[in-house]
């Protein structure tokens, strides 16, 4: 019995780990979302502080998953995915990819809203793919900013400041797949299209 728990809180670190990747944060993001220091998050996570409930609960609530997600075992034996929808300014992304997954890949949905929305672009990085599935999708790629209808797909080095929002008051619904580590696509736009980048940027 003493075995089982130990190894029930031994998998709560690298699931806090990778629970705080998938969402793109540092440890330092972390910390101002839950309250929590950056010396604790990074002890719970590589398993030297164990974890509680006064510190589980801030960090299940930063991360939009309950409780027992971050306790219990992962189910085995099982290739079912079970996605929770995470919802950012607005969209609602469906997980279609495990947290440890070289690439994920996500079901993105705007739902219907105003167009000509003043885009704020940001970079980082790592590479991505975007794929139409219904509705238009505007997209700002550094100096440029043009429309991906249903069925048409752009890739791009996240480098580039991009930004992507509704071109149409519709919904638009569309596959994204977001490589971190470096690893790439099949690349059509690359910074050194983009003389003004000085080079990778952060978050």
């Amino acid at each position: 019995m003493i075995d089982e728990f130990g190894a029930v809180l031994a998998a709560i670190g690298p699931r806090l780990r990778a629970l705080r990747k998938r969402e793109g944060d540092t440890l330092a993001a972390a910390a101002e979302r839950t309250g929590i220091s950056v010396s604790t998050l990074s002890r719970l996570e590589s398993g030297v502080r164990t974890p509680t409930l006064a510190l589980l609960l801030p960090l299940a609530r930063a991360y939009r998953v309950a409780l027992d997600d971050l306790v219990d075992p992962p189910p085995t034996g099982d290739p079912r995915l079970r996605p929770r929808p995470i919802t950012r300014h607005g969209m609602t992304a469906i997980p279609l990819t495990t947290g440890q997954a070289e690439l994920r890949a996500f079901k993105s949905l705007l739902p219907a809203g105003p167009v000509g929305v003043t885009p704020d672009p940001r970079s980082h990085q790592g590479y991505h793919w975007l794929y139409v599935l219904s509705g238009r999708l505007r997209v700002v790629l550094g100096p440029r900013d043009f429309t991906l209808a249903e069925g048409e797909a752009v890739e791009f080095d996240t480098r580039v400041p991009h930004w992507f929002g509704n071109a149409e008051p519709k919904a638009v619904e569309f596959l994204s797949v977001l490589s971190t580590s470096g690893e790439r696509i099949q690349l059509k736009v690359r910074p050194e299209d983009f003389p003004q980048l000085a080079g990778p940027r952060g978050r």
